[in-house]
């Protein structure tokens, strides 16, 4: 009989939710699954718990990214926040782990830690059997990922795995998988044949400014950061779902036609081939998010490190810088000057090309689907971590 798969995500930005539809689709091409659910886990609860863990979330990326990033530090102890999580979560998701128990899948994949929490909840409580694996969308590890009870974890980096073993996590349920991507940004394609098909000049340097789906970037300080550029560039902004901002861009770069003819501008919205934007381009100028940073790994394409988010992005940051894959922009006076200079030197570029490439994992999702599917007959009993085991891994948690 065929497995019943449920994937569960949270819709705080979109890189979660981006990592389960990955693993959707991939799952549902593998042989022995019956059926296989991609969840959002918000939609099961109520409005105000919604509002709580998405809206408050963009609000502060926008308005108190500081405080985001004291959030993230302070809250970056095992098991400091835990019983305040639970009471929460039991509170406001009953209709979702009604969803979860009827479904009665045979495995569960998270990508975020909310239902992480409460499919562990259900698995220590004997009111569900099925495996729980949670998918870490970071290159970094946060203690909000740590579950009492699981089946296995999967990170993005060998340096994670060996933090997670140094805590007492079993070196055997831990996957270095990389972070769930769609595999299209893994084929390889022709610059200058995609570039046209793209409506871009074949021959032109590309940067690839993103400001996320949800717009919330300083894409406009960048664009006119990149207007003092001294190199012939063509530069693709992509403005997200916000129409307000892709009319701002658009008005930006008809100004400044006259005044910065090197650098021509395309604009566009919300889309669903990024990996073919990503393949034309030589930069990616923007924010290291998870997802982001995976999809330019895979693409062997270099970045551009602008605004990291306090907390996550600079750690991802860190990653990035220390393995030649990134520069990183303090000051958005000296962007166009570090980018000429980048732009400029094509052996360097080419290092970082090929660092990117050597980190990255487009096949991803297939290892996560593949290695739960192969192993569901052996790995029949889940980790527990009971009381003196979480003292052992508060202990060993120290952050510098």
């Amino acid at each position: 009989m065929g497995k019943r798969i449920l994937i569960l995500s949270v819709s705080a930005g979109t890189g979660h939710v981006r990592a389960a539809e990955a693993l959707e689709k991939v799952f549902k091409t593998q042989p022995g699954v019956d059926e296989v659910r991609s969840i959002d886990a918000l939609k099961y609860t109520n409005q105000l718990f919604r509002d709580f863990y998405s809206k408050l979330y963009k609000q502060l990326v926008e308005k108190a990214p500081a405080l985001l990033g004291w959030w993230y530090k302070t809250s970056d102890e095992p098991w400091k926040t835990d019983k305040m999580r639970l009471m929460l979560d039991r509170l406001n998701t009953a209709p979702l782990i009604e969803y979860i128990t009827q479904f009665n899948p045979d495995i569960t994949v998270c990508t975020h830690f909310l239902p992480a929490e409460l499919i562990s909840y259900l698995i220590s409580e004997k009111k569900l059997q099925a495996r729980l694996s949670v998918v870490v969308t970071d290159l970094d590890f946060h203690a909000m990922w740590l579950s009492l009870t699981f089946h296995r974890y999967f990170v993005a980096l060998e340096e994670t795995k060996v933090h997670l073993e140094h805590l007492g996590l079993p070196a055997d349920r831990i996957t270095v998988s990389g972070i769930p991507i769609d595999p299209l940004f893994g084929v390889p394609r022709e610059k200058p044949a995609l570039r046209a098909r793209l409506g871009l000049d074949p021959d032109l340097q590309t940067l690839l400014v993103s400001a996320g789906a949800l717009g919330v970037s300083p894409a406009e300080v960048v664009l006119e950061a990149l207007f003092e550029l001294k190199r012939p560039v063509q530069v693709v902004m992509v403005a997200g779902r916000s129409e307000e901002l892709r009319t701002r861009l658009e008005t930006m770069a008809a100004a400044a036609r006259e005044r910065a003819p090197q650098v021509v501008v395309k604009v566009i919205g919300y889309t669903e081939e990024m990996h073919l934007w990503m393949a034309a381009a030589d930069l990616f100028i923007g924010k290291p998010g998870g997802l982001t940073t995976s999809e330019s790994l895979a693409s062997g394409l270099p970045m551009v490190i602008v605004a990291p988010i306090p907390g996550q992005e600079e750690r991802n940051s860190d990653h990035l810088l220390e393995k030649g894959i990134a520069i990183k922009c303090n000051e958005f006076t000296t962007l166009p000057y570090k980018i000429d200079l980048l732009l400029g030197d094509e052996e360097r570029l080419a290092r970082m090309r090929a660092q990117a490439l050597h980190y990255g994992r487009p096949d991803a999702a297939l290892t996560v689907a593949r290695t739960l599917l192969e192993e569901y007959d052996q790995l029949q009993e889940p980790i527990s971590l009971d009381r003196a085991h979480q003292e052992e891994i508060a202990a060993k948690a120290i952050r510098i």
